[in-house]
């Protein structure tokens, strides 16, 4: 690998030799890691991917025309070569070439999925719930909607995924400290704590690059 590497202008370490105010900049984009199953488990900058990639425990994944392409460190500075990037901000230089920056990455040999949970806050249980009125369905903006203790906190309901949904102000009002079905009102969908990766939680709303829609399920 070091002889490969050296006849591309790259380092023995996996760095890039040459370095630039545009290369840096370049090198904090973000590039979205998949596990060895092929599922979303991680947003890093682009020199960490780099680093991956140099360092053989990742390949780049391409999305183009004959769908989705995967290519270890060597195949994929030939495809940049063939394939030079069109903007100068999606590309590094090393000495002797100009290799494209990697949009998702595919890890050799980790299998596992993060074990940390999406933090308990206001604005993630609206986006659980779609920023929908769990009782009549409608959807409102951050301002017009309240959160309502489905067990009623002087009945032991507790704060949290399991008990709180996203309701409108009518309906909060109308529901008042009474359980559901005392109201006459019934809840669209099982208050649940949610499945989402923590990365996915914090792209939800945030521009991402296109070739990330493939792997990522952020409805």
């Amino acid at each position: 690998m070091s002889v490969a590497l050296s006849k591309f202008g790259l380092e023995q370490g996996g760095s890039l030799v040459h370095k630039s105010p545009v290369m840096n900049g370049c090198l904090t984009q973000r590039v979205l890691v998949l596990n060895r199953l092929w599922q979303a488990v991680n947003i890093v900058s682009a020199k960490r991917a780099f680093g991956l990639l140099f360092q053989d425990h990742a390949k780049v994944i391409y999305s183009g025309d004959d769908g989705l392409q995967v290519y270890p460190l060597i195949e994929w500075i030939d495809f940049s070569i063939g394939h030079p990037a069109i903007n100068a901000w999606d590309c590094v230089h090393t000495i002797r070439h100009t290799i494209r920056v990697p949009k998702v990455m595919l890890l050799n040999f980790y299998d596992r999925l993060p074990m940390k949970e999406v933090k308990f806050t206001r604005q993630n249980l609206f986006e659980r719930d779609n920023y929908t009125c769990q009782y009549c369905g409608r959807t409102y903006s951050v301002r017009s909607l309240n959160l309502d203790h489905v067990i009623p906190r002087d009945r032991g309901g507790r704060t949290s995924w399991e008990n709180i949904v996203t309701a409108c102000v009518r309906c909060n009002t109308r529901k008042a400290n009474r359980l559901p079905h005392e109201a006459s009102m019934y809840l669209r969908h099982k208050p649940e704590r949610p499945k989402w990766r923590p990365f996915v939680s914090f792209v939800i709303g945030s521009e991402i690059d296109e070739s990330w829609n493939h792997f990522l399920n952020i409805s």
